[in-house]
C-alpha cells in the first residue's frame, strides 16, 4: 500500500508539472484501487488531454508510468483518469458486458465485440466473469477484441 501511495505521489508531481507547462488548471486526486495507484485530474476544460477515444489520455498514462519507473525502478500499473473519462467509459463497458452476457445466454452462441484497448478489455472481462460467464481476448493489436462464450 505504501509503495502504491508513493507511485501516486510521484505521478501527481509529474502531472502537476505537465499542467503548469501547458498552462492548464487541474486538481489532482490520488487514490489506491486494488493493486494499483489511481490519479485523477479534474478541471474546467481538459478534453484536449483526453483526445479522441482516449488516445491522448493513454499516451499521458504511459508517460506518467515512465516517470514513476524512472524514480522507483519498478514497473507501475498506475491508472490515470482525466475529467472522469475512464470512469464514464467503465460504466458504458459494464453495461455493454451485461447486454452481451444476456445475448449469449439467450442464444447459446459466442459473441465477439469490437476491438478495444487493454483497459477496456479488462473491464469487460471482469464484468463478464462477475455475471458468471467466460470471455477471452482474440486477435492482435490494434484489432484485439473480446469474445464472450456461452456456459
Amino acid at each position: 500500500m505504501e509503495q502504491l501511495e508513493a507511485e501516486g505521489d510521484i505521478a501527481a508531481d509529474y502531472l502537476e508539472e505537465l499542467l503548469d507547462i501547458a498552462d492548464l488548471d487541474g486538481d489532482l486526486d490520488i487514490d489506491v484501487e486494488g493493486d494499483r495507484a489511481v490519479v485523477s485530474v479534474v478541471g474546467a476544460e481538459l478534453s484536449q488531454l483526453v483526445g479522441r477515444d482516449g488516445e491522448v489520455l493513454d499516451a499521458l498514462q504511459e508517460l506518467t508510468r515512465l516517470a514513476v519507473y524512472r524514480e522507483t525502478g519498478e514497473r507501475s500499473r498506475l491508472m490515470l483518469d482525466i475529467s472522469g473519462y475512464r470512469a464514464q467509459k467503465r460504466e458504458q463497458l459494464v453495461a455493454l458486458a451485461a447486454e452481451t452476457v444476456t445475448r449469449v445466454k439467450e442464444s447459446g452462441a459466442p459473441v465477439s465485440l469490437d476491438p478495444m484497448s487493454p483497459f477496456e478489455r479488462k473491464v469487460v472481462h471482469d464484468a463478464v466473469a462477475a455475471a458468471g460467464l467466460v470471455s477471452e481476448s482474440e486477435g492482435v493489436e490494434p484489432r484485439r477484441h473480446v469474445v464472450v462464450l456461452p456456459e
